[in-house]
């Protein structure tokens, strides 16, 4: 069975991507929604959430387990995978997380200028200061935090002028500096992606703007990691959902993805 957690309904747009490439897999799904967002949370607070988690998705027969959340990746992935290494005693469970999509935002930009949108978290990470200088080394980083693009998707909204506004906020200062791609930080942002393309359309319409979302990459390392250990199923699809607040966002968000 495969693990999926995030601090709300954010990580589902990683679930989107692993399920094309694992259609008949087994999956429980974590939305921690009763401490969302996790960006301006410590990091001790989050990685004993994800200690949590983990217990419980080990509990309900998780072999593998994707930490579908940039924040808590950068908190806590480190600490998750030395606590159930071989060397642990507690057996080797596989962790994939997610990965700053710093190297593609590089190779892909004319301009030179780049746009992280992403938590203060996921931005002050050992991770993406690391990607940052080995692959963006000759081009030009801004970094902006998507104030309350978290708190939007977790409402259910993603479209129409409340949306609009407060993407507009995040989006213009990049735009405006001359970004042509933006590199979506936060597993939450995916679900304003149409959003972010029609305010860059408005901003400056004679640039084409690519938006780059990690989570078919890392559906796709999931997959051959899967592979290669023999954990690949195909019994079936079956996904159970599961929350530590309010699941009626994520009941609804999971029935508009499927």
């Amino acid at each position: 069975m495969i693990g999926i957690f995030d601090s709300g309904v954010g990580g589902l747009s990683v679930f989107r991507e692993i399920r094309k490439l694992l259609p008949e897999e087994k999956y429980i799904y974590y939305s921690d929604n009763a401490f969302c967002p996790y960006g301006e949370k410590t990091q001790e607070f989050i990685t004993e959430r994800a200690r949590w988690i983990t217990g419980l998705m080990v509990e309900k027969g998780a072999d593998i387990i994707v930490v579908a959340c940039n924040t808590a990746t950068a908190a806590a992935i480190k600490t998750l995978r030395e606590e159930h290494s071989d060397n642990s005693g507690s057996g080797n469970l596989r962790f994939i997380g997610m990965e700053p999509a710093i190297k593609p935002a590089a190779m892909t930009t004319a301009t030179g200028v780049i746009g992280v949108l992403a938590t203060s978290g996921t931005l002050q990470s050992e991770k993406y200061l690391r990607h940052k200088e080995k692959y963006a080394s000759n081009v030009s980083i801004l970094e902006h935090v998507g104030e309350g693009f978290v708190e939007l998707v977790e409402k259910g909204i993603i479209s129409g002028p409340e949306a609009e506004m407060v993407v507009r906020l995040s989006i213009e200062p990049l735009i405006e500096a001359g970004a042509d791609t933006i590199v979506l930080g936060c597993t939450h942002y995916p679900f304003l992606a149409q959003t972010i393309k029609k305010i860059c359309r408005e901003i400056c319409p004679d640039r084409n703007v690519t938006i780059i979302d990690p989570a078919p990459a890392v559906a796709r390392h999931l997959q051959e990691v899967m592979s290669e250990e023999g954990l690949i199923r195909n019994d079936g699809y079956a996904l159970d959902l599961l929350s530590s607040g309010d699941d009626d966002i994520l009941k609804a968000t999971a029935a508009n993805l499927l």
